[in-house]
């Protein structure tokens, strides 16, 4: 009776270790919390910044006034338009661009677990190859950062029946904010190879990961509304669908070279 062994491919080692971090990520209870903080939150702003709108603070050191202005329109909580430019008032900054940050926390403490609790170790072990793992990590992340990304779209359609505010489309149209979303779900892909990066860097160090993806991530946040402002097109589509290829590769590669130059502990 002959006997056939089950080749271990790269697709059936990568099928493997994506299902085993799908399990793992949708059975923490980190991940619902994002999400539920991604839902609660723009609800929070549009209907906070709508009650005190026109509301006036005066700095008690140097006497300046503040008037707090109100989103004009619904959309404005998902992106501004392409020539609002690198608007740091409470509208420009307050919208779903602040997901991005919120994703460095969901994939650093995803990461570094496998590193706190010694599975990554024990995963390297017996099976797993190195750049398997930096790929499934990356890929499950990009899911994780998408699912947080609809998470605040919902939350901020629901914000806007909330607060009263109009969802009249403007300049943008229909397919200019369809096409906004699809970059910023398609966007994410950049950001989460640099997260995945400086969590196998830092290993089981939480807090290194976590003050690494943000500082990073901080220089790169002003390049979110560029490339996805309310009124994208194709193109937008297309640079950050190319921009989270490049990302991924690039960077992938660069944390299969860090796992396996390093210790993993």
């Amino acid at each position: 009776m002959e006997m056939k062994f089950e080749k271990n491919t790269f697709g059936a080692r990568l099928s493997s270790m994506l299902k085993v971090d799908f399990r793992r990520m949708f059975t923490m209870r980190l991940v619902y919390i994002m999400l539920g903080i991604c839902l609660v939150a723009p609800i929070l702003i549009l209907v906070m910044t709508t009650m005190m709108d026109g509301t006036v603070t005066v700095d008690p050191q140097t006497g300046v006034e503040t008037t707090i202005e109100a989103f004009d329109s619904t959309w404005q909580a998902i992106s501004s338009y392409s020539d609002a430019g690198m608007s740091m008032d409470m509208t420009g900054m307050c919208n779903l661009n602040l997901v991005y940050f919120g994703a460095a926390v969901l994939v650093c403490l995803f990461v570094t677990e496998d590193f706190r609790s010694g599975y990554a170790k024990n995963l390297f072990t017996v099976r797993a190859k190195k750049a398997d793992y930096v790929i499934s990590k990356t890929i499950v992340g990009i899911v994780g950062g998408m699912l947080m990304i609809l998470a605040f779209f919902l939350g901020a359609m629901l914000g806007g029946v909330i607060s009263g505010l109009p969802f009249d489309t403007g300049t943008a149209g229909v397919s200019g904010i369809v096409m906004c979303v699809i970059s910023k779900l398609l966007l994410i892909a950049v950001f989460v190879p640099i997260y995945v990066l400086a969590s196998v860097v830092a290993k089981s160090k939480t807090w290194m990961s976590l003050v690494g993806s943000l500082a990073v991530g901080m220089l790169l946040f002003m390049m979110i509304p560029a490339l996805t402002p309310l009124d994208s097109t194709i193109m937008n589509v297309v640079l950050c669908l190319a921009g989270g290829v490049l990302f991924s590769a690039g960077l992938g590669a660069v944390s299969g070279a860090v796992l396996k130059k390093s210790s993993l502990v």
